[in-house]
């Protein structure tokens, strides 16, 4: 944690901050209120140490103003001259604790104890509340009723995993759902009522991934002005999830394997070897086989990461989740949007079953979102949908698929667009069986399959 010690005693300052870095946290002195108060506006800091008095100013006249700039810090005032009236005061005002100077390390302890304990309470709080503000407003609840018999296997792998610690890998093309599918197996681990952190492995340089991932100690590095702890350290008693692990850099994967391995690890530009108590969840849409063949992924680690994995298959292969999802995806937007959509045209719908989705879950979310503002009535129609999904009036795509042999479609894909158009052209079921040559049966377990009447 990173303290904020608010005293004009230059000595006991001091050794308020021996005492702090002693315990491993880190501390920032302020000899005045209006340091103190500029320095506060200026870092994040965790928790403040104020003196009572501050030559001729009051720590209980500072307190709110400290409280104001950041109103859930927890503050712990001292004095050398504690009263109990005084320490009521403190409390009253939003203090979180009092204590009398000079005080033991024991007594320190205790404070920090308690501190923590605020913290983590305050940290919960403000997580879940940002976590249910942003799924109302952004996100649409997850679905996890499935038809997909593959689906339903991934799922009761995560769930009969999830109360292990043992490490886990998702492996899965890009929008498939591998995050929602790390957040579900932390939620219903044992670790649901503690952190959970993502790092995308990706998104930074090697420097600033490595300090990231295990945090850095002030000069490690230019720039590194203070101390910092990584996401180690903040999913600590909790999960670490590690997204897109694939893309992770050649020079870090040593230490990752070490953190797996010996639960260990090191700050950058430390050598104090610190305790990691994480659990490990990996996701990648890359194929790790073939990166460990290439040289570019740790066989030892990839061995590691995969006590456990999943593959979540792409939206083409889960024809039966598709139209659900689609569907629901409508229902969420509607509602955001406060427009009166309730479903899709029978043409939309076609057009939604045909396409193959190669942005899988992330694609069909942004199409539907798109098509449910675009749309002028109850329905989304065919023409609200984007330029690649839309199909002509025989249910071939538009840009260039025909739906004849050779376009560029799946079999069954083709086979649905052939079988639309026997039926549309046929006056009854049974002419139409027997034009396709298969029994009654099979053509309508093939019309329930896809919807139509």
């Amino acid at each position: 944690m990173e303290f904020l010690v608010i005293d004009d005693d230059k000595v006991f300052r001091e050794a308020t901050c021996l005492v702090i870095e002693d315990e491993g946290h880190y501390a920032d002195t302020a000899s005045t209120s209006e340091i103190g108060i500029t320095r506060l506006r200026e870092n994040n800091y965790d928790a403040i140490l104020l003196d009572l008095n501050l030559g001729r100013e009051n720590g209980l006249t500072i307190l709110p103003q400290l409280l104001k700039i950041r109103p859930n810090i927890p503050i712990v005032m001292f004095s050398a001259q504690s009263t109990v009236k005084r320490a009521v005061q403190a409390i009253h005002l939003g203090a979180i604790d009092f204590l009398e100077k000079p005080f033991t390390r024991e007594q320190f302890h205790a404070v920090l104890a308690r501190i923590q304990v605020f913290r983590k309470m305050g940290t919960r709080i403000e997580h879940l509340e940002e976590e249910a503000k942003e799924t109302k407003a952004q996100s649409p609840e997850p679905l996890f009723d499935f038809e997909t018999p593959a689906m339903r296997q991934l799922m009761e792998v995560l769930t009969r995993s999830a109360k292990s610690a043992a490490s886990v890998l998702i492996l899965g093309e890009s929008g498939t759902g591998k995050s929602v599918a790390a957040r579900t197996l932390h939620e219903q681990s044992n670790l649901a009522d503690k952190p959970l952190v993502t790092v995308s492995c990706p998104t930074l340089s090697k420097e600033l991934l490595e300090s990231t991932l295990f945090g850095h100690v002030r000069g490690a590095f230019t720039g590194a002005i203070k101390d910092h702890w990584g996401k180690v350290k903040a999913a600590a008693g909790g999960t670490l999830f590690l997204d897109e692990i694939g893309d992770l850099p050649l020079e870090i994967q040593p230490k990752l394997l070490r953190l797996l391995q010996e639960r260990e690890y090191e700050r950058v530009g430390e050598t104090v070897t610190r305790q990691a108590d994480v659990r490990i969840i990996a996701a990648t849409n890359r194929d790790l086989k073939k990166r460990v063949a290439e040289g570019a992924f740790r066989e030892d680690l990839f061995y590691r990461l995969n006590v456990i994995s999943v593959k979540m298959p792409p939206l083409r292969d889960r024809p039966a989740d598709l139209l659900q999802f689609a569907q629901h995806y409508l229902l969420h937007f509607a509602k955001q949007s406060g427009r009166r959509v309730s479903n899709f045209s029978s043409d939309a719908e076609a057009a939604v079953r045909l396409y193959s989705w190669p942005g899988n879950l992330r694609e069909l979310r942004n199409a539907i979102e798109r098509a449910v503002i675009l749309s002028s009535g109850p329905e989304v129609g065919l023409a609200d949908l984007p330029g690649e999904l839309r199909l002509d009036g025989n249910g071939a795509a538009s840009e260039g698929e025909t739906g004849r042999a050779g376009a560029l479609m799946t079999i069954a894909q083709l086979e649905e667009i052939h079988v639309r158009r026997i039926l549309e052209q046929t006056t009854s079921r049974t002419r139409a069986a027997e034009i396709l040559g298969i029994d009654q049966a099979t053509l309508y377990r093939k019309r329930k399959s896809w919807g139509l009447g």
